[in-house]
């Protein structure tokens, strides 16, 4: 079995093996190199989720000297202004007052609605994927599609949409494990850009409703409380970079990972009612976010090892997603597995509101390869990208007939 080393390239192709070692040697383990507390249980990571004396944020309580923590440097203020109004890295009562207003205008219709823009737009791009008998799945479907549809949802016209995905993973570069100063100044620069086109287009729209997603959080409103401009600034981030970065991830993970289990794929080809068990079987089997971290807002015990505040948590979702104490022979893929409570869309107050459309981008995409590609295959073994947060191949070439 392989060491925890988030950084070793063969760790980061296959992290799993590592992970059962780490189970095996106990519930809680500190990580002197990224200075945090490993957590790798199902059941641990769960109830972390949702334990209170946990925070992705701890300025709501304490500044980051009376926190022992250093403030991030001057010349990153840009991508920290971004990130830290957004839902994710805030806690309660930001978060619940954002959340709350968000969801006013992110509703369970508005996710209904897409269906069939999400449907047609899958087939189109699987068709044209077909038309030219193959190319990178990555960025022939599963990239343009969710990136397509959130700029949809948000309002965002489609000469403007180049930018959104370099955008995009410029930024989520900085949620990697100790970053380079490189990736630091990229985040800042598409913080800076990104932040700058957002302002102009909410403008536009206060000047002109429209039936989008960025008309809605701006109407969106609660006892006469409404989103600043830098709340709906960062949720707009915040929904595409989550919104796709996950469902990229999943559909070639997912991908890759029934080329190397012929035996599911050929069940899911005869058997297309295998969908949504396949894609929940698919966010579990090699999840796209890989962890997720929480800091320590008062003393906690784990197995009767102290946690002190200050410390940092890392949330091992891959691990939890492979303990043989919840998943029955949790390294095989299984897609018709119905007890299957994995935690790739996270849990507690965090949970990612943009899940049910995630589940429709995936199921779509499914159903379109499927259907007119029966006989897809990969050209050849991909390329992982180096990131362990992240979890994602740099592309999958595949041949059609």
């Amino acid at each position: 079995m392989g060491a925890f080393d988030p950084w070793d390239p063969a760790f980061v192709a296959d992290p799993y093996p590592a992970y059962a070692e780490l189970r095996a040697r106990g519930r809680v383990e500190y990580f002197e190199p990224s200075d945090q507390w490993l957590v790798a249980h199902h059941a641990d990571v769960s109830a972390l989720l949702r334990d209170r004396r946990l925070g992705r944020t701890y300025l709501h309580r304490f500044t980051h000297e009376e926190f022992g923590r250093t403030a991030p440097p001057a010349e990153h203020e840009p991508f920290h202004v971004l990130n830290d109004h957004g839902m994710l890295d805030l806690e309660a009562p930001d978060h619940t007052r954002i959340r709350r207003l968000v969801s006013k205008a992110f509703t369970p219709r508005t996710v209904e609605r897409l269906q069939p823009y999400v449907r047609e737009l899958a087939g189109r791009l699987v068709g044209d994927l077909v038309e030219a008998g193959g190319g990178d799945l990555l960025k022939d479907v599963a990239e343009p599609l969710p990136v397509a549809v959130i700029a949809e949802m948000l309002g965002v016209p489609e000469a403007d949409r180049a930018p959104l995905r370099p955008w995009s993973a410029d930024i989520c570069g900085m949620y990697e494990l100790n970053p380079s100063r490189e990736t630091a100044e990229r985040a800042v620069r598409a913080s800076v850009e990104f932040s700058e086109y957002l302002r102009e287009l909410i403008a536009q729209r206060r000047a002109r409703p429209g039936d989008d997603l960025i008309s809605g959080l701006i109407a969106a409103h609660d006892e006469g409380d409404r989103l600043s401009e830098q709340e709906m600034i960062s949720t707009c981030v915040l929904l595409l970079n989550a919104g796709h970065e996950a469902t990229v991830n999943a559909t070639v993970n997912g991908w890759w990972a029934l080329f190397r289990n012929p035996d599911q794929l050929a069940a899911l080809r005869a058997d297309p009612t295998l969908v949504p068990t396949a894609v929940e079987e698919l966010m579990r089997y090699d999840t796209p976010l890989q962890m997720f971290e929480r800091w320590v807002l008062d003393d906690i015990e784990i197995d009767g090892t102290t946690i002190p505040r200050g410390a940092e948590i890392a949330l091992l979702f891959g691990s939890a997603n492979h303990d043989p104490e919840v998943f029955d022979r949790p390294g095989t893929l299984d897609l018709g597995r119905t007890e299957n409570p994995h935690i790739s869309f996270s849990a507690g107050i965090h949970y990612c509101i943009g899940a049910p459309l995630a589940r429709i981008e995936l199921a779509a995409s499914m159903r379109a390869l499927l259907e007119q590609a029966p006989d897809l295959a990969p050209v050849a073994d991909p390329q992982r990208n180096p990131n362990f947060v992240i979890r994602g191949l740099k592309g999958l070439d595949v041949r059609v007939g």
